[in-house]
């Protein structure tokens, strides 16, 4: 059992490491050399990142209280008590040899020990050391940053035990959240492997296609499945000088007949960059900089930059459209002989076929390289999966036109993921068919479902029965945006509910609100009476899973966002993922909630506090303000997480079979809630929010139309006049609806949510 745990190295890597076993509950040791200002002053440095990190590293900034800070040279000895001992030092063997000796000298027989590398094979790490140490060795490789980067790689040595293989396994699956990917001991292992030789990829063949990087980006991004940055955008992310760090590392280690070698060399422009201080977002710029505020791009072919092409390329267009309508995205990507679609055929064919010919030496199963590439690159579909969907066949034809050779796995034509004895199971090195290989409680919904029928389905969301009758509500559109059709399986699920309803989706969103594109398209055509009616069915539709005669539990995970967060809080239960942002932020486009949002909101805070006027100036607060919380820590301080009723789970590929644990838990001797009454307070409350705000503009704090939109928030939970009001739920649901109307006639909030529609972020008008 693991309880006392340190990790030596508080470098970026390191301090998130640590920052993830606080987040998990557990108290952690981190240490690194003694500092110059005191002896503490670099691991004291590194929690100070974490708690000013961006995206938040920590579950709440409580969490870095778990994290006890030293340095070796003082108190190296304190490390003889602990379980697990992670190294994340310099990548250097000299240095981690020293360490390990030292540490071998000093650490309790039971200790595990594991580094961090993604570059040193195990066996030169444990070289010289007793078989008692190399038993207890491992290679743990996170991926950054750790909080949000579900991989871990899992490397055992020659000489590791099978029990401390199964140990590291088991907590980093159910404490710490990973996805556990076990790995030989091969260079780059599985993720960097596949996944920095499609960065490589992609940068070759646009140089030598002369694609702008912009259209690569486009192309080789969401259209197949790959994070919108694409190529040039993740290089800047990650910063230009790391990236050539990580190629020229992955060069040096991986065999010379590797097919990483012919995109893996020096790139001039990019040590030309690196040393000019362009080193991406974190520099003057990378390949996207902006100069006298206007967007740039680099020009390949000159090395110049040039203005950004704002337009997408009507391929990456045409597969958004395909995959709003639950059609293959990459069939037109590849179709033509124009240069985007030579591209697109070109990295598709080197990079699915690179995956392909690792498998039989590196791995057997494709499932490892897939999950390798979905938990750690964030890629929708892993390069198997794309094989399926393209076919081998298509496959090995990109292949032949590059003069490329075919890996044998492709060249039988056969599919590598099958449905067999009603169960998805993945065909190995060898030809063998095997049922997916996922820990006990792991389920991940998006391969579940394939061996499952849709009781109804639409364009934006599916309803699906389960074992023991139950139903899950999948939202499936772009962004999981929520449209009528969403809500239409909403009120079929609440109308054939079976024995209780689950509301999940293990996209990366759960859900981004309702489309604003529809609403765009009324407020252009006048249409006040079908925004209305909209919001009325959506309003009907989560009224009624609300009042199902059986328990429903949401289970989401990522952006919870607007209308989708209106569905969940009209759940029993939430089992939520601890990276969670949650929150109603209609007010950043000029709109409130209104699909119960407030109303739920409300009546949440009374039930928190016992009086309405504190519940209406908490629920205004937090409407206005469009407040989201970035963990359940975080989303119970607005009410949307109940300690006591709602649950976090730390691994989201748990969330589906909690879930199901919950709702049949719930199920038994269930009735649904009654329907309760609210009190719209009278007295002096709107003059308080309209001082409150006037004050606020007149500070520059508030734009006039943020006035606007509070005082529109106000009239939902304050009475008409200056006497309180009683009233019922259906009366809530339509003081909702007519504020929503009233702002979308104001041109600031048309103007506000053009902006945001438009790339351009939030309009402050």
């Amino acid at each position: 059992m693991i309880e006392r745990i340190a990790v030596i190295g508080a470098g970026t890597m390191g301090a998130a490491i640590a920052g993830q076993i606080a987040n998990a509950g557990l108290e952690v040791l981190l240490l690194d050399l003694p500092g110059n200002d005191s002896p503490n002053s670099v691991t004291e440095g590194a929690v100070a990142r974490l708690l000013n990190s961006d995206p938040p590293a920590l579950l709440n900034k409580g969490v870095a209280k778990r994290i006890t800070v030293g340095n070796i040279r003082d108190d190296f000895d304190q490390l003889a008590k602990m379980d697990w001992i992670v190294e994340a030092v310099v990548e250097r063997l000299d240095i981690k040899q020293d360490l390990y000796r030292r540490l071998d000298a000093t650490i309790n027989g039971d200790c595990i020990v594991t580094s961090n590398t993604s570059t040193i094979p195990i066996r030169l790490l444990v070289e010289g050391m007793p078989e008692s140490f190399q038993q207890r060795f491992a290679i743990t490789h996170y991926f950054n940053p750790v909080r949000y980067m579900r991989l871990l790689e899992l490397v055992r040595g020659e000489h590791t035990r099978n029990d401390v293989m199964q140990v590291l396994a088991d907590f980093n699956d159910k404490q710490m959240g990973k996805g556990v990917v076990p790995c030989a001991d091969t260079p780059g292992f599985l993720g960097n492997r596949v996944g920095v030789f499609a960065l490589q990829v992609g940068i070759d063949e646009a140089t030598q296609l002369n694609l702008p990087i912009e259209i690569a980006d486009a192309l080789m991004g969401r259209p197949m499945g790959i994070p919108k940055t694409g190529v040039f955008g993740l290089y800047d992310l990650i910063g230009v000088d790391l990236m050539a760090d990580v190629v020229r590392s992955l060069r040096s280690i991986l065999p010379k007949g590797d097919a990483f070698h012919a995109v893996g060399a020096e790139n001039t422009m990019i040590n030309a960059m690196v040393e000019a201080g362009y080193t991406g977002q974190k520099g003057l710029g990378g390949f996207y900089c902006n100069q006298n505020q206007q967007a740039m791009a680099k020009d390949l072919a000159s090395g110049d930059y040039r203005i950004k092409n704002a337009a997408l390329p009507a391929r990456a267009d045409a597969a958004a459209v395909a995959i709003a309508e639950q059609k293959e995205p990459l069939t037109d990507l590849v179709q033509g002989d124009d240069a985007q679609a030579l591209f697109c055929r070109h990295v598709l064919g080197r990079v699915l076929g690179y995956a392909a010919s690792l498998l039989g030496e590196v791995t057997d199963s494709p499932q490892a390289i897939d999950d390798a590439m979905k938990l750690g690159f964030n890629w929708i579909r892993g390069p198997f999966e794309m094989i399926d969907a393209l076919g081998a066949d298509t496959v090995a034809g990109f292949l032949s036109e590059l003069d490329e050779p075919v890996p044998p796995a492709l060249k039988n034509n056969q599919r590598f993921y099958e449905v067999k004895d009603n169960a998805l199971c993945v065909r190995h090195a060898g030809g063998q068919l095997k049922p997916i290989d996922l820990p006990a409680g792991v389920v991940r919904f998006h391969l579940h479902k394939q061996a499952l029928t849709p009781i109804a389905s639409n364009a934006a969301a599916s309803l699906y029965e389960l074992n023991d009758d139950l139903r899950l509500i999948e939202f499936h559109s772009k962004a999981n945006a929520l449209t009528d059709a969403s809500m239409q399986i909403v009120s079929e699920a609440a109308n054939n509910p079976g024995a209780g309803i689950i509301v999940h989706n293990d996209a990366q969103h759960y859900s981004a609100g309702v489309d604003l594109n529809a609403f765009l398209d009324m407020i252009n055509a006048s249409d006040w009476q079908g925004i209305d009616a909209f919001l009325e069915r959506f309003q009907m539709s989560v009224k009624a899973l609300k009042y199902t005669p059986v328990p429903v539990v949401g289970a989401p995970s990522g952006l919870s966002l607007g209308g989708g967060c209106e569905v969940l809080l009209h759940c029993d239960q939430l089992v939520m993922h601890a990276n969670i942002v949650m929150g109603l932020v209609e007010s950043s486009v000029g709109l409130i909630p209104s699909g119960g949002g407030v109303k739920e909101t409300y009546l949440r805070w009374y039930e928190q506090l016992g009086d309405w006027n504190e519940a209406a100036w908490k629920t205004w607060m937090n409407v206005g303000y469009g407040a989201t919380g970035t963990s359940p820590d975080l989303a119970q301080k607005l009410t949307y997480y109940r300690d006591g009723i709602d649950i976090q789970v730390i691994n989201r590929d748990r969330l589906y079979s909690t879930a199901i644990d919950q709702v049949k838990s719930l199920a038994n001797g269930y009735t649904p809630p009654l329907e309760p009454s609210f009190t719209l307070v009278g007295g002096d409350m709107l003059n308080r929010m309209r001082t409150f705000m006037e004050e606020g503009v007149a500070k520059g704090h508030f734009t006039s139309h943020d006035l606007t939109v509070a005082m529109q928030v106000a009239t939902i939970v304050c009475a008409d006049d200056a006497v309180e009001v009683v009233v019922n739920e259906d009366e809530m649901y339509k003081r909702e609806r007519d504020a929503f109307v009233r702002l979308a006639k104001t041109p600031e909030s048309k103007a506000r949510i053009e902006h945001l529609l438009a790339g351009r972020g939030t309009l402050r008008n």
